[in-house]
């Protein structure tokens, strides 16, 4: 039993530095890339520099961090375990009744432990970066007013009604527009509907804009069922959302931290915008400790057999290449989970869950033939 924890021990260490060595080699790469694609974008703006496009590059580390990671795991794993079979290591502990299970259990437990990290450190910091990048990128890089503007066309919001117990207001702007921090939209709107779902009041209005906890509508006129317009000026609508969070809506999920997505989930489903990205963005973070055992199995399963053996530069590149394969079922996956055809949590676990069944399975034949 001691002789198994020293090994697993000193498997485990071997393990997580050839990860960590890999883990910012290709974090170091991609970031280089990043930045010389920002240094591209920032010679066609006079005010934006090389310290600019360096300071955005790397805002983007953490992010491309915990993207890597599952790549980091297969390839470190490779590493590790081709060099202690080389070294016949593995072997002489196979031989002295050791199984791959036992001095398999640490590796595999750092690989789901620096998933968790990433989840859960890492990926707060990423998203508080990553939206400091987006912002720098706003304001030196692009040329047009933000999200809003990009996303474009109409604006459709469900929320509760405040004035009304249970009730609902319908909020339909035909124009969006997003200028000097304010939110504004035209040719507004408002149902406002009780418990039972029946017509209370309709409000229309040429122009508002979204102030601290309410819309302000400007030269509105109410329809009651049954009644002629009336004028009723400027009025205002109680609301949850703020200028920001309507933007984050429309901003990537990646500026968003692991801690904060469910609530703002359920904000936005509250308040009729699509959450499919958000739900996916944090099922997959979820995922991601999984995801990095699966990756450290696969490793295993296919870079432990003898050298003595033959065909062991081509069982290695099977690995990789089965990695890789992984890797882009995950991605094509995500996507059909963004075009809906997939529920969010299907599209983001089972992948992982698939790969590790297949890590299983290769294990087992390699150990018990």
């Amino acid at each position: 039993m001691t002789v198994a924890f020293t090994l697993s021990r000193y498997i485990a260490k071997q393990f997580v530095l050839s990860v960590l060595l890999m883990l910012a080699s290709l974090t170091g790469m991609v970031g280089l890339f990043d930045f010389l694609d920002l240094l591209r974008r920032a010679s066609a703006h006079p005010n934006a520099g090389a310290s600019v496009a360096a300071e955005i590059a790397a805002l983007h580390l953490p992010y491309f961090t915990i993207i890597i990671l599952p790549f980091a795991t297969l390839l470190g794993g490779v590493l590790c375990f081709w060099r202690l079979t080389r070294s016949s290591e593995l072997v002489v502990a196979r031989a002295a009744g050791i199984s791959v299970w036992q001095f398999l259990t640490a590796p595999l437990g750092c690989a789901i432990l620096l998933g968790v990290l990433a989840t859960t450190v890492v990926s707060p910091l990423s998203s508080i970066m990553y939206s400091w990048a987006e912002k720098l990128d706003q304001r030196y890089l692009r040329s047009d007013d933000g999200p809003l503007s990009i996303a474009g066309g109409s604006l459709w919001l469900r929320q509760s009604d405040q004035t009304t117990p249970h009730g609902i207001a319908i909020l339909h702007a035909r124009s969006v527009q997003f200028h000097n921090t304010a939110l504004h939209i035209g040719n507004i709107s408002v149902l406002r509907l009780d418990q039972n779902n029946e017509l209370i009041s309709r409000i229309e209005a040429p122009t508002g804009y979204l102030d601290h906890g309410f819309w302000v509508l400007d030269k509105a006129s109410r329809v009651l069922p049954n009644e002629l317009p009336t004028y009723i000026g400027r009025t205002v609508l109680p609301t949850d959302l703020t200028v920001n969070r309507v933007q984050e809506s429309f901003a990537s999920p990646d500026t968003l931290s692991v801690w904060a997505l469910p609530s703002f989930i359920t904000l936005l489903d509250r308040s009729g915008f699509s959450s499919i990205r958000h739900r996916i963005h944090f099922q997959t973070l979820l995922a991601l400790p999984v995801l990095s055992g699966t990756m450290c199995l696969v490793a295993a399963g296919f870079s432990m057999r003898p050298s003595r053996h033959g065909g062991v530069a081509r069982m290695i590149g099977s690995g990789v290449a089965a990695g890789f394969l992984l890797f882009t079922v995950s991605k094509v996956a995500e996507q059909f989970g963004k075009s809906g055809v997939l529920p969010p949590v299907l599209a983001a676990w089972v992948p992982a869950v698939a790969g590790l069944c297949l890590a299983i399975a290769l294990l087992l034949h390699l150990e018990d033939g």
